[in-house]
């Protein structure tokens, strides 16, 4: 195959900017329709029929023998659809890759730069409700109307150069999605743009930037081992692929052998990589630093953050903004050099403090009800939001000796991913209840395009939910064991008074929905005074257990509802539970 960068120069120069071309787009008889004519789910429906996360998958694990393939046909596309990727260097990007927190790092160090007046792009994925969510402007999701224009442009364009038989016509879901975020941000003329990386980093579509001006790596775990290998020394060196000669890049404390091969991946290239100090020490000799999102494990997010905006200000001549330098302290590990030690500035004392990044450790109380929402789906993950949501839960009010409390569990897990592992570290929740459902918002999707996903049948995804139960029933046979009968060991650091177990260990009640709207219904009981349907589908109760539920759930006094396993799954229940996002 030729190189991509031989190849970009065949393709013909238009006459003048594709984006200044009128939009038209294929109509059902394949007559061209008017841009005036085209709605936002007709462009949605569209994008959905290319390749979508999991093909994406498949593909590239059969092409694995040279992955840098994808990253020239990926050149390839940035070609035909009218840049080349020199024109990315004038978006001055952040690139953001890791296993844990990658997206809530992006999102504080999106808002903290927005702070500075700067006017910002921000490129992440999943979405959790609606696509356009994956390309934002200012911190806000591009308006349907520009998602609808640009779609039809950009996938207009590539219709038009896809004469070369050596390539395929219509990139995948998520490469599309990376080649449109690069228009937008282009015609939008952002001053930065923040890209997450979508999965691993040297062979990701997103690594054809050639000059960002900051890296970062946030915790890295183990995911997606089908892809990236199986040991996090492996994971790291696909992490390590943003790097890139003479850009600084940051990381945050890692185990010794992931570190090491950071440290060697940034030496062979001649990358500067730092090593992000405690956000202890940045806030020490001043105010305490107040973080938007919740969990211990955010600090980690936090301080990379800002590391990453002041190393992106410093680089861009704000000196003025960049907080002062406190004494630099040696690195702890000797492995890497310690990041600046700096005091940070009021724009980035109020940014971290004024980030939001919905379905990461989010609470959404509702009368009787409080929902928890963290899209945990790797083990590093999941021990993470188990220790916020038993935080949360000491911390709460508790109810007057009357009333009687009720934890339950939804959840649900895709992919290659170990559910059984993941649902053994829920064990300590003590949850009263266990549903599981596939991430399908409701038994037909049809009228909302977001929600389509060609990939799977419901037979496969209702049997992956079965699967998940037995799991679950497994792990609670085995927790009530006379051996497992003794008061459990409080997690390092916290307090004893965390385990509040009302009762002793017992046999969880599990029950499996066909969609997210049944789980929902059958858990709030009409007592959630937002998500309110007209009535509950026939044989909702049918079932033993969630027929007795249902009586208790109608009675409790409060109900502790955490949603994890799945980002997709977090987006479906906040698609119910917060119409407004949908608008």
């Amino acid at each position: 195959m030729k190189g991509a960068r031989s190849l970009a120069t065949s393709w013909p120069v238009a006459a003048k900017p594709w984006w200044e071309a009128p939009m038209e787009q294929p109509g059902p008889s394949g007559c061209p329709v008017s841009g005036k004519t085209a709605s936002f789910q007709d462009a949605v429906r569209t994008l959905n029929t290319l390749q979508t996360n999991a093909n994406y998958l498949e593909q590239v694990k059969r092409q694995r023998g040279d992955p840098q393939t994808q990253l020239e046909a990926m050149e390839l596309y940035l070609a035909r659809s009218g840049l080349q990727v020199e024109d990315l260097d004038q978006l001055n990007i952040i690139h953001i890759t890791g296993t844990k927190g990658k997206g809530s790092t992006c999102a504080f160090t999106e808002r903290i730069l927005r702070n500075y007046g700067l006017k910002t792009g921000f490129f992440s994925s999943p979405h959790l409700v609606q696509v356009r969510e994956r390309i934002r402007i200012n911190g806000q999701p591009i308006s349907p109307e520009l998602f609808t224009k640009h779609f039809w442009r950009l996938y207009n364009r590539l219709e038009e150069t896809k004469g070369d038989s050596s390539c395929v016509s219509m990139p995948g879901y998520f490469r599309f999605l990376t080649l449109m975020a690069f228009h937008v941000f282009l015609q939008e003329k952002v001053d930065l743009a923040v890209m997450e990386v979508g999965i691993g980093g040297a062979y990701d579509c997103t690594n054809i930037i050639r000059k960002p001006v900051v890296c970062g790596v946030s915790s890295l775990g183990i995911d997606h081992t089908g892809l990236l290998g199986e040991t996090m020394e492996k994971i790291a060196w696909q992490k390590g692929g943003i790097f890139k000669c003479g850009v600084p890049a940051f990381t945050v404390l890692q185990p010794d052998g992931p570190l090491a091969v950071l440290r060697d991946r940034a030496q062979q290239i001649s990358c500067p990589l730092y090593l992000c100090p405690p956000l202890e020490a940045l806030e020490e000799g001043g105010p305490p630093l107040t973080l938007g999102l919740e969990g211990e494990h955010q600090q980690s997010n936090a301080t990379l953050a800002l590391q990453l905006a002041r190393c992106w200000l410093q680089r861009k001549d704000h000196q003025a903004g960049i907080g002062e330098l406190k004494v630099s302290r040696p690195s702890l590990l000797g492995q890497l050099p310690l990041a600046p030690v700096f005091q940070p500035t009021s724009h980035m004392r109020h940014g971290l403090r004024d980030t939001e990044w919905l379905g990461r450790t989010q609470l959404l109380r509702r009368g009787p009800l409080t929902w928890y929402l963290d899209g945990a789906h790797t083990t590093g993950s999941m021990q993470a939001c188990v220790r916020w949501f038993r935080q949360a839960l000491h911390r709460r009010e508790r109810p007057g000796s009357s009333g009687s409390e009720v934890r339950v569990l939804l959840f649900n897990s895709t992919g290659d991913r170990d559910s059984a592992a993941l649902l053994k570290l829920l064990q300590p929740c003590q949850f009263d209840y266990a549903v599981f459902c596939p991430n399908l918002t409701e038994m037909s999707s049809m009228d909302n395009a977001d929600q389509q996903n060609f990939t799977v049948t419901l037979d496969q995804v209702l049997l992956r939910c079965l699967t998940h139960q037995q799991h679950w029933s497994r792990l609670r046979e085995e927790q009530a064991s006379p051996d497992l009968w003794s008061t459990p060991t409080p997690e390092p650091g916290g307090p004893a008074s965390l385990l509040v177990v009302p009762h002793p260990p017992h046999s969880t009640s599990s029950l499996v929905f066909s969609c997210i709207s049944h789980a929902l219904q059958w858990i709030s009981q009409g007592r959630d005074p937002v998500f309110q349907l007209p009535s509950p589908p026939r044989g909702l109760l049918a079932h033993p257990v969630a027929s007795s539920g249902a009586i208790i759930l109608q009675e409790a006094a409060a109900i502790h509802v955490l949603v994890t396993g799945s980002l997709h799954l977090v987006g479906g229940v906040l698609k119910l539970l917060e119409p407004s996002l949908s608008q």
